[in-house]
């Protein structure tokens, strides 16, 4: 592993004796005014969906949106912060942010806070974080490293897949205990994409699938917690009073929004009829309040990022910059295509929060941090030749 932090790409000389490593441009606007839009649009709807609940909870209707302020302020800050470091550092940090992650990981069971009959999240005093938060950053970082290294020896089992695996095993297995099963399926699936774009081939994909599918089959249909999801998923109106009250009340204001919405600040639900109203469920208060139209143009700045970051990751100057790139674009894209999914009771309620918009000041410092690690990568971008 220590070959991970090692390496470097040959440098090549630029103007004035610059290299390839110390050679800085712009960052990208459109992906940086994008991730600003986003923030700035998620930071009022969190507000407009938050306000009924903290109000009750907190006595003040912008105790929450203060919060989230604070952290917008703090992590607009970081992400250019980071914007303008060299991300060949991230390589050295590597090894030392998986062990962190796994470490937070295995103390959550033994120091997290119970919340929801689900042990997720360590309490610093001052506010709570979620340690699959750090794992997915240093499951990124970590993977886009050891692939960057292995380069060709990514297509063996030695190399490609066993080291991969051993990881994505360690965490999924601490956070099955939590149990936190949508963080699970954001690691998976980043992994399994970094892992395929560092060119592992298309049979091991195949063959671990073979593998897991059974697992997966009797998580389902063993494991408790996720029958019981599985369950009203399937039939939220079983139990409406209940495990299925929060999929019924999300559909209602679905709904209720209609092709314009209700107008910002109307949301009937947000007073206390939807749980989780200003976190995991804030789109379904933007589709109540926007409408489809509205709603929709949101998703088409999520689309437009995302495409963004993959073009970022096409055009980066080495390996390491267009794997880190996909693994932070990837993970946006899953998120949020998760969160819409949950929201509109395409898939069973897992506690997939919405990148931007749902509260949560250190889940939006790390999304925020990730952007910044993408901005950093798109200022090493070779300038395209005139004439």
């Amino acid at each position: 592993m220590q070959q991970i932090a090692k390496t470097r790409p040959p440098s090549r000389t630029h103007a004035a004796g610059e290299t390839e490593e110390t050679r800085r441009g712009a960052m990208d606007l459109p992906f940086s005014m994008l991730v600003l839009m986003l923030t700035l649009i998620g930071l009022v709807m969190m507000f407009s969906a938050s306000y009924a609940f903290s109000l009750k909870e907190y006595e003040s209707a912008s105790y929450l949106f203060v919060r989230q302020g604070i952290f917008v302020a703090i992590g607009t800050g970081a992400m250019f912060v980071v914007s303008h470091m060299n991300y060949q550092i991230f390589r050295k940090l590597a090894v030392p942010l998986m062990v962190a992650a796994l470490a937070l990981l295995a103390a959550v069971p033994f120091i997290g806070k119970d919340s929801g009959g689900a042990k997720r999240w360590i309490d610093l005093g001052f506010t709570t974080f979620q340690p699959s938060e750090i794992a997915k950053l240093a499951v990124i970082i970590c993977f886009s490293a050891m692939a960057a290294v292995f380069r060709e020896r990514m297509k063996s089992f030695k190399y490609g897949v066993l080291p991969f695996v051993a990881i994505l095993g360690a965490m999924s297995g601490l956070l099955i205990l939590e149990p936190h099963l949508s963080g699970t399926v954001l690691i998976l699936g980043v992994g399994a994409a970094l892992m395929f774009v560092g060119g592992v081939r298309w049979g091991w994909f195949v063959g671990l699938a073979a593998i897991a599918a059974p697992a997966a089959w009797y998580l389902a249909t063993h494991m408790e917690h996720a029958k019981a999801r599985i369950a009203v998923w399937q039939d939220p109106w079983s139990d409406p009073r209940d495990k299925g009250l929060q999929a019924i009340q999300s559909l209602y204001a679905i709904g209720s929004g209609g092709l314009f919405g209700l107008g910002l600040g109307q949301s009937r639900q947000k007073y206390l009829y939807l749980p989780e109203e200003h976190n995991d469920f804030v789109f379904a208060i933007v589709c109540e309040e926007l409408g489809l139209i509205g709603a929709g143009l949101i998703l088409v700045l999520f689309a437009a990022l995302i495409l963004r970051g993959y073009w970022i990751a096409l055009h980066a100057r080495d390996r390491f910059g267009s794997l880190l790139v996909t693994g932070v674009t990837t993970l946006l894209a899953l998120q949020t295509f998760l969160n819409v999914a949950v929201v509109t009771n395409l898939i069973p309620v897992t506690g997939m929060s919405m990148p931007f918009f749902s509260y949560g000041g250190t889940a939006l410092l790390i999304q925020l941090v990730e952007m910044g690690i993408v901005l950093s990568v798109s200022r090493q971008i070779p300038a395209a030749k005139s004439g």
